[in-house]
């Protein structure tokens, strides 16, 4: 492999995970919304049912992807537990009641 295939290789990379990190904002400001609902209704930071609902649909789309349905599940239980995380902050906020 010559040093320019690798680096249009790195290059497709760096791009890609540009994109995720973009992906990943426009994300965490939608649960932000979601977060400042659930305090404002009452609503438990955390919903297990939605959340399994949620990795077994990830777990069969990163099958159709041709990727392991275990790294996929991995990463998103830390996205979920990072929006759980901010939820319940979001919960002893004042004015959230």
């Amino acid at each position: 492999m010559s040093d320019e295939t690798l680096q249009r290789y790195r290059q497709s990379i760096d791009r890609i995970d540009a994109a995720l990190v973009f992906l990943l904002a426009e994300r965490f400001q939608i649960t932000q919304a979601v977060g400042r609902f659930k305090a404002e209704t009452n609503l438990p930071p955390a919903d297990p049912a939605r959340e399994e609902r949620q990795i077994a649909r990830l777990r069969d789309l990163a099958a159709q992807a041709d990727l392991d349905p275990e790294f996929s599940e991995k990463f998103l239980r830390f996205i979920i537990d990072e929006v759980i995380r901010h939820h319940a902050g979001m919960q002893d906020m004042p004015g959230t009641e």
